[in-house]
């Protein structure tokens, strides 16, 4: 559920009419709604919250760092699941306590793993034995002890696209199953680390839950021959990945089936059960408004340009993924066309051969379900803006993330005077 919905025949982002964000602050532009942000934040709460007598959970950044959700997810109890310094930092401003974050990735610098220790952070999810080596030595020359989770890599198809999926035996992240029990023995030999529990990510819009089980039934195998070795293992940090529906009248897996498998896997575990959200909480939250440049005449079906591009939303490109594309006043004729952008990349494509609302030169549309990795994979490829962010809390609505423009980021370039 959302709350983006035609009024009237305009298509509205709560109670604000998208025509009058576009009119002030133009288009492209993402618009958010705070009623959905919250109502998914509480929904995936209060599902986990009602079978899991432990839990922690920490919104993955990555899919929407803006600071406006990030303080509205803190509100809401959310810690952050963080991937570099810059979304430490980023956690940190937004109100978040440092001893709720968890910081993820494989490649953690040396820089960001000691401003982390110096902050407080509440733990670290070590990628690799070298890794907690590394942080041992930081945290030991400190006095100070990380606490810490092992990354396992449990070898466990998610079922999602190949540059998604994260827990395949041949993906960069955390360590092989059959040597993880071995590495976190030495590990918690290490003065500096407290090792105190084990983490899994599958994959991203995973649909399915049987993956995903699978995952966590190897997981707890792990973690009680660990504990049958004589280390204590009280976290574990499940990851997140669960995907949302990007096409109209698409059915998935939700909260509830979700928090209920995972009731059932982790039952006898008597531990912290760890959740990484991103996509589920954020990912129909948001829209992209666009604007059409023109309808171009094509061999088999005209070409919709409008004025988003691959730059401002990259998943289509990137993915092949589908976002539904609407009219924001529709007349109610459909026709068959090519939604494409104006960069000069064949690649700069949203969508083919697709059935959509009839749109012609002026017309706003929409690409729904753009609140995840949408904004935060922005870029300025074409020497483009980067797209401006909109919150709309009810009737009202504010600025949250400025249009940055391309003489700003051309001033902030140099030419040598040997030039």
């Amino acid at each position: 559920m959302d709350h983006f919905d035609y009024k009237d025949g305009v298509l509205h982002a709560e109670d604000v009419p998208l025509p009058a964000i576009a009119a002030a602050v133009g288009t492209p532009v993402y618009v958010y709604s705070r009623a959905t942000l919250t109502r998914h934040a509480r929904v995936f709460r209060d599902a986990l919250a009602a079978r899991l007598p432990r839990l922690h959970i920490a919104f993955a950044v990555k899919a929407n760092p803006n600071l406006a959700v990030l303080r509205l997810l803190a509100s809401e109890g959310y810690g952050a699941d963080v991937v570099s310094g810059g979304e430490l930092e980023r956690a940190l401003a937004a109100g978040i306590p440092a001893a709720d974050v968890v910081f993820s990735g494989v490649g953690k610098t040396r820089a960001e793993l000691a401003r982390a220790l110096d902050v407080g952070l509440g733990q670290f999810n070590l990628e690799s034995e070298e890794e907690g080596h590394e942080l041992a030595d930081i945290a030991d020359s400190r006095g100070l002890t990380a606490t810490c989770a092992l990354r396992v890599n449990p070898d466990v198809d998610a079922g999602t696209h190949a540059k998604i999926s994260t827990g395949k035996a041949e993906n960069k992240f955390g360590v092989p199953y059959d040597r993880a029990a071995a590495m976190y023995a030495r590990l918690a030999a290490r003065p500096g680390l407290a090792m105190r529990g084990l983490a899994a990510h599958i994959g991203s819009q995973v649909t399915s839950l049987a993956p995903s089980r699978a995952a966590f039934v190897r997981m707890g195998d792990l973690m009680h021959g660990i504990r049958g070795e004589g280390h204590a293992v009280t976290h574990m940090d499940l990851g997140g990945g669960l995907g949302v529906p990007y096409k109209l009248g698409e059915q998935l897996p939700g909260p509830d089936e979700y928090a209920a498998m995972v009731a059932d896997v982790t039952a006898d575990w008597d531990a912290t059960i760890m959740f990484e959200p991103g996509r589920v909480i954020v990912g129909n939250s948001g829209v992209l408004v666009t604007e059409v440049i023109r309808v171009k005449p094509g061999v088999s079906a005209p070409f919709v340009v409008v004025d988003a591009a691959m730059n401002d939303l990259v998943r289509p490109a990137m993915y092949d993924a589908w976002h539904d594309f609407l009219a924001v006043t529709p007349t109610g004729e459909r026709t068959v066309a090519n939604i494409v952008g104006p960069i000069c990349e064949s690649s700069d494509t949203f969508a083919m051969g697709r059935e959509i609302d009839v749109v012609k030169a002026g017309d706003l549309a929409v690409f729904r379900t753009a609140g995840a990795y949408g904004a935060t994979m922005a870029n300025t490829y074409n020497s483009r803006p980067l797209v401006p962010e909109v919150m709309v809390d009810g009737s009202r609505w504010a600025i949250v993330a400025d249009r940055i423009e391309p003489s700003t980021i051309l001033a902030a370039e140099r030419v040598p005077e040997w030039l």
